[in-house]
């Protein structure tokens, strides 16, 4: 029997933090004389007040979750959550129907990037800091869930992570909460000091803040229509570029580095395979723009190339140029980079490096046995055997994440998208990109337009996307649901 008391009082929690949350922009909005902080201020009452009704209601009658109940606790909460979130949108001057605002909502708390909201130029200091608020949340929430909980359900090869985590005498700190407090302060520390460079370089404070929260949550919301490339600026392009590459490596090698224990850091692999596959794509890209005389310049070329790739492959979703005007072949690697993404226990979304990682050496190993078939030969993975059940729950989630991304894209394309855009924006969501391709989702457009059904489904994707598709999908199957 499912007991309802446990997830009940972790998302009692979690909707009271969020709704505290919104005084920050109903703050801001009324140091700026504008009505919707009072909008912020009654959404904020109305999250608070039900959170803290339902954690005081199973507050001392809540059990142990099960992994059952940490299935449900976890989905709902990414359900929940934007639901809230999205009555600011919804009720404020921006005019959004209950459709995008949860668009937009889903949007920020997955870190996704895809926006339905177009005058960014001119929107209220409120709204602008509550949807960088969202992705920067959000982003937090990922790290401690990347690192806490699924590697507990065995999702996607992610049980490779869990004993590096909590179960040997090396871990990084004594006990998840202690963990949890390490990460929050190491997030929150890496955002002001992002935050202060990017001041330095000349953006606005204000700017400089959303930005900074953004960044470090590889989430991609921007302040300005025009995204980063609206400062014009080659420094802080650089600067939000290192900070998205942070953004994307694992957190947790981040505590050993503070103890200063380096090494784990340097050593590990997947750190590796996300800083050479980002190198050999920028230096692609620098190539093909000097070889097909477009942003003129070696300077330039490479500022652009390595932006908008660290961009896209991260999942971040900032652009400083239309990448859709550099002609078909840089169209194809960027939509194929959108599906990478960067290391497992970091912001990043996509594939994860880890999973390409698995995937090689299996077949790796595979072409050895079939050239040798009385050897002995065994997959490894951080100098660790990878047993056959890692193995094929990475095989599955691959299988999965392309079987649903052909699948959203084909219901897009029927209801009405064209090719371009069903597709790039299938991807986009389930890789939780933000940006697609094409004239319509591109890096120069929104989601705007798109129809209403077509939004709840890429809502869906994204939802699907971050909690890397198995804990959506598993409660989707009648056997769940038996006893």
């Amino acid at each position: 029997m499912l007991d309802l008391r446990p997830i009940l009082l972790v998302n009692g929690i979690l909707l009271a933090t969020l709704g505290s949350a919104m005084a920050l922009p109903a703050l801001v909005d009324a140091a700026a004389g504008h009505v919707d902080w009072l909008v912020f201020a009654a959404s904020g009452f109305a999250a608070v007040f039900i959170g803290v009704s339902l954690a005081l209601m199973t507050w001392g009658h809540a059990s142990e979750l099960t992994i059952k109940e940490a299935f449900v606790m976890v989905v709902l909460s990414w359900v929940l959550l934007p639901a809230f979130s999205a009555l600011p949108f919804a009720f404020s001057d921006m005019n959004l129907s209950y459709t995008d605002a949860y668009f937009e909502a889903m949007s920020g708390l997955t870190t996704t990037g895809a926006t339905v909201i177009a005058g960014l130029d001119e929107a209220p200091p409120g709204i602008l800091l509550w949807r960088s608020l969202l992705q920067w949340l959000g982003g937090l929430g990922i790290i401690v869930m990347a690192i806490a909980i699924l590697p507990i359900l065995q999702i996607g090869g992610m049980q490779l992570f869990k004993v590096e985590a909590f179960d040997t005498a090396d871990k990084v700190l004594p006990s998840a909460a202690q963990m949890g407090g390490a990460l929050t302060s190491f997030y929150l520390g890496v955002t002001l000091i992002f935050m202060m460079l990017l001041w330095a370089a000349g953006m606005p404070a204000f700017d400089a803040i959303n930005h900074a929260m953004t960044t470090i949550a590889t989430g991609g919301f921007s302040t300005r229509d025009g995204s980063v490339g609206a400062f014009d600026s080659a420094l802080i392009d650089y600067i939000i570029g290192a900070g998205m590459i942070v953004g994307s490596l694992p957190f947790a090698l981040y505590l050993y580095a503070l103890r200063g224990k380096f090494a784990p850091l340097m050593r590990d692999t997947q750190v590796g395979a996300f800083l050479v596959t980002a190198g050999v794509l920028v230096l692609i890209l620098t190539v093909y723009q000097a070889t097909h005389s477009v942003n003129g310049g070696v300077d330039a070329q490479f500022r652009y190339a390595f932006f908008n790739v660290i961009s896209i492959m991260t999942g971040t979703g900032y652009s400083t140029q239309d990448y859709g005007q550099w002609g078909a072949f840089a169209l194809t690697a960027f939509f194929f980079s959108m599906f990478i993404g960067g290391c497992a226990g970091s912001t990043s979304c996509g594939i994860k490096i880890f999973r390409f990682q698995v995937v090689y050496e299996s077949a790796r190993v595979h072409i050895k046995r079939l050239l040798f078939p009385h050897g002995s030969f065994v997959p490894h993975y951080q100098g660790r055997p990878l047993q056959d059940a890692v193995t094929a729950s990475v095989m599955s989630f691959l299988f999965l994440f392309f079987a649903s991304f052909l699948t959203i894209a084909a219901l897009l394309n029927w209801m009405g998208l064209d090719d371009l855009t069903a597709l790039s924006a299938a991807g986009s969501a389930i890789a939780n990109v933000g940006p697609g391709l094409g004239p319509i989702i591109g890096p120069a457009g929104t989601y705007a337009t798109l129809p209403m059904p077509a939004k709840w489904l890429l809502s869906f994707a994204m939802l699907l996307g971050r909690l890397e598709l198995f804990t959506v999908l598993i409660l989707l199957t009648p056997s769940f649901w038996r006893r």
